[in-house]
């Protein structure tokens, strides 16, 4: 699984959300593939779960189910129960 982790410029808040998937990831067990990249590379193919702040999901060129949509993207409590949702539904 390759997760990408979005942000309007590819740079500092998207390395944030990044990192903070993989500590979730690491404590839920699961490996999976994450990167960081500008909302130009949120494509279809490209991943195969896009994680993204609210205020720029709307304009990301992929499929509703790929997309994980964070409130707040420096809280990691909100991160962990949405990944952990998508999982469980997996």
């Amino acid at each position: 699984m390759k997760i990408m982790a979005i942000c309007g410029s590819g740079l500092g808040s998207s390395f944030l959300v990044e990192m903070n998937i993989k500590k979730v990831l690491k404590k839920m067990g699961v490996e999976a593939e994450v990167e960081h990249a500008d909302l130009s590379c949120a494509m279809p193919g490209a991943a195969d779960l896009f994680v993204m702040a609210k205020d720029i999901a709307t304009s990301a060129s992929v499929a509703s189910e790929q997309l994980l949509v964070i409130d707040n993207i420096i809280d990691i409590n909100e991160l962990e129960e949405k990944l952990r949702g998508y999982f469980s539904a997996r």
